[in-house]
């Protein structure tokens, strides 16, 4: 299957800004949308930014204009740049992506993975 593994999470100032990496491995025959989602305490995980396999881009109106999804396809790598970061942008960050892969003898199979999670936390 494919594996995601975040970093880049911590604690930071308001106003401060934050780099969060996801690299997906396993056997990957490609990767399609890849994302970003949060979860706050108390609340629904929710969408943070995606891009799609062409490089297209979609925001949360709540982080438009502060946050830039990004990916490296050789790497098989998404990132997200957090500028201008608020107190309510507190929250586990989880990346996402779909695709395929392969198995031992080559057949090919949809995936749908998570990675585990990493903590951002912004102080006020």
């Amino acid at each position: 299957q494919v594996q995601l593994v975040e970093s880049g999470g911590g604690l930071v100032q308001a106003g401060g800004s934050l780099r969060l990496s996801c690299a997906a491995s396993g056997s990957i025959v490609d990767i399609n949308t890849m994302g970003w989602y949060r979860q706050a305490p108390g609340k629904q995980r929710e969408l943070v930014a995606i891009v799609t396999s062409g490089d297209n881009t979609n925001y949360a109106d709540s982080v438009k204009g502060r946050f830039t999804i990004s990916r490296d396809n050789a790497k098989n790598t998404v990132y997200l740049q957090m500028n201008n970061l608020k107190p309510e942008d507190t929250a586990v960050y989880y990346c996402n992506a779909d695709g395929k892969y392969h198995d031992y003898y080559g057949a090919r199979f949809p995936f749908d993975s998570w990675g585990q999670g990493t903590q951002v936390t912004v102080s006020s």
